[in-house]
């Protein structure tokens, strides 16, 4: 049968036999009540977010802080303008499990008190996340902060089970450039420590929406969307329950929006997840932008939500930037009207009319470990757009998704020798509708005398330019393949001895290398692979060094910003890097932390530390800055409880 398988840097406060410190009145009042459908009169429903949100079946949220529940011009606009509450950080690991087994919600019931006794309904965040450990969890590793996290996510599930929208389960676990997991304790447990994280979830609460949520995976050309889209996809195809992705979007000069935003969207919501945009705020609130992060969100069907990670700019945890809808005194902004307008200009009735149904597709080129495969186009009526296709093996009640095109062919690659293949296509438009199946193509893959073991020809000689304090581009001569699965790219090495470092890979003869260390030699080498995994002779190597100063061209200045604090740590955002008179292609920032000190997560950089002293370098999509432009970082530290120090000495080179 044809049945297809189809993170945060928010503001801090900012197993049996679990022991839970509740407030005994609020425990009974999360037992009795339950989460409530938000009713708007028609003549009430254009003239708040929530309400016009409504109209289109979505919602319209904000993060509450339970801290200021008691200020009746927070609650006012918060009860009047939003139909969805995320507790801004009473639910996160260290606010709820502060000792190991003993569970305290006395602050998250507060919010999820306040939201269902309004008529909201409330998204959970976050239940597995590098960052806000509780000391107990930091300390930990291996098999026992593994099921630390399992014990965590079943404790807190359990008390709120059937009572939440939905669960980001799991919280910024890519790093912030090169499409790959983020190095953290919770990754070092092992690779499987996300998929263990939403079993478990699913089995603690089966009626809730399982969310990932991460930051920076708004723009489609980045390599980190790029990495979560194929976990996504990867996690559809074998059964893995996920039911969301959110975007936190956080725009800034640092991470931009971009008009790709709308196919990011889009092409997540065509795996078969919703889509949700969660901690939404955008520097200096510009009404176009956020008009156009609401229309991209109302013209895909599976996007269902929009939260703005606070209420007014007093209360964001990006103040100095003025980011949300409302201004200090609780005053709309032009942004709010741009973004009430959007949501009352949608038709109540979304597009929800499926593409039709691709043509039969042909099988050519076939070969050991490939095929190529074309079909009749499909048509789009329902207003969304074709978006593209999605090619599947039939495998009985779970069925493959083999790979995705935007046009009517595709080349498939990594296929076994020597085995039957039955494929069908499914188109699927911008809304996130898919069609019906197209009827199936069977072909059989090549023996070839066996799996290709040929490698490919050895590709030449890298050549160095665009050298940088922190990157460089390298080009080199094409290989060949002859054993039948086809090239299928390049891995790029930095020669070190008994263990080279993988620098990056491409399917084209050139790469840009980010992310490298300032004025350090480096020596490169190039290895293609085929389809079938073989791997080609190393290239010669090519010696460079990067540059001393910030990149070439100028100089750079830093200003760091303390966004909030605790006694027992704090969050330093923004630290904004400027140009100076001329153009820069890279930064590196250093500075000091006090003795004790010690980062637990960071933003839009890439952190090292030694000893006490801090190195951030730009990432992949903030190193080139023209004469007096900006980008911004950020990063969070753990203390010794009451040293209020703060890092110092911050230098930009």
């Amino acid at each position: 049968m044809r049945t297809n398988a189809l993170p945060s840097p928010g503001t801090r406060r900012s197993a049996s036999g679990f022991r839970r410190i509740v407030a005994a009145g609020v425990l009974g009042l999360v037992g009795t009540i339950a989460p409530l459908a938000l009713s708007v009169p028609a003549d009430a429903a254009e003239t708040t977010l929530g309400a016009a949100a409504a109209q289109s079946g979505r919602y319209f949220g904000t993060a509450i802080n339970s801290g200021k529940l008691g200020d009746s011009a927070y609650t006012t606009i918060a009860n009047r303008e939003f139909n969805m509450v995320t507790a801004e950080n009473e639910m996160k690991i260290d606010a709820t499990e502060p000792q190991q087994g003993v569970f305290n919600f006395t602050n998250a019931d507060r919010v999820y008190n306040w939201a269902v006794q309004n008529g909201k309904r409330v998204r959970g965040h976050t239940l597995a996340w590098h960052s806000q450990q509780p000391g107990w969890m930091q300390s930990l590793s291996g098999s026992a902060l593994r099921q630390a996290m399992i014990n965590h996510i079943n404790g807190v599930m359990a008390h709120y089970k059937g009572q939440l929208y939905a669960w980001d389960v799991v919280n910024e676990a890519y790093a912030d450039s090169g499409g790959g997991r983020r190095d953290s304790n919770l990754q070092r447990t092992g690779n499987d420590w996300i998929e263990v994280a939403f079993r478990t979830a699913r089995a603690a609460d089966p009626g809730v929406k399982l969310c990932y949520n991460d930051y920076n995976i708004d723009n489609w050309t980045w390599e980190k969307t790029q990495g979560v889209y194929n976990m996504v996809r990867d996690f559809k195809s074998r059964g893995v329950p996920i039911d969301c992705v959110g975007l936190q979007a956080h725009f800034n000069s640092g991470s931009p929006y971009n008009s790709n935003f709308r196919t990011t969207i889009s092409s997540f919501a065509a795996l078969g997840v919703d889509v949700q945009i969660t901690e939404l705020d955008i520097q200096g609130a510009s009404a176009t932008t956020y008009a156009n992060v609401v229309n991209d969100c109302l013209a895909v069907a599976r996007c269902n939500g929009i939260t703005t990670w606070g209420v007014r700019d007093s209360d964001s945890w990006r103040s100095g930037d003025t980011p949300l809808l409302f201004d200090g005194n609780g005053n709309k902004k032009p942004a709010y009207t741009s973004v009430l307008n959007a949501l009352n200009s949608v038709s109540p009735n979304p597009d929800t009319t499926p593409p039709s149904t691709p043509g039969t597709p042909a099988a050519s080129n076939v070969t050991s470990s490939g095929a190529t495969l074309t079909w009749s186009a499909s048509t789009d009526t329902g207003g969304s757009g074709l978006a593209g296709y999605n090619v599947y093996r039939e495998q009985g009640a779970s069925d493959t998704l083999l790979g995705q095109s935007t046009t009517g062919s595709i080349t498939l690659t990594g296929l076994t020798a020597g085995t039957q293949y039955q494929v069908y296509v499914q188109a699927r438009d911008g809304a996130g509708n898919v069609s019906g199946n197209s009827q199936i193509v069977t072909f059989t893959t090549q023996t070839g005398g066996g799996t290709d073991t040929t490698p490919p020809s050895t590709p030449g000689t890298p050549a160095a330019s665009n050298v940088t304090s922190s990157g460089a581009t390298l080009t080199w001569s094409a290989s060949t393949d002859t054993g039948g699965s086809g090239l299928a790219g390049y891995n790029v090495y930095r020669e070190q001895g008994a263990s080279d470092t993988l620098l990056g890979q491409s399917t084209t003869g050139s790469i840009t290398l980010t992310g490298l260390t300032a004025a350090t030699q480096y020596q490169v080498y190039v290895q293609a692979r085929d389809g079938a995994g073989n791997v080609s002779a190393s290239s010669q190597t090519a010696t460079f060094t990067t540059q001393t100063g910030g990149g070439t061209g100028g100089s750079c200045t830093v200003a760091a910003t303390t966004q909030t604090q605790w006694q027992n740590g704090y969050v330093i955002d923004p630290v904004r890097v400027t140009a100076g008179s001329s153009a820069i292609s890279g930064w590196t920032v250093t500075f000091t932390l006090p003795a004790g000190h010690t980062v637990t997560g960071s933003w839009n950089a890439a952190l090292t530390v030694s000893g006490q002293t801090v190195t951030a370098k730009n990432v992949g999509h903030n190193g080139n800055l023209g004469p007096g432009a900006s980008t911004a970082f950020g990063f969070q530290v753990s203390r010794p409880n009451g040293n209020t120090s703060l890092p110092s000495g911050y230098t930009c080179a």
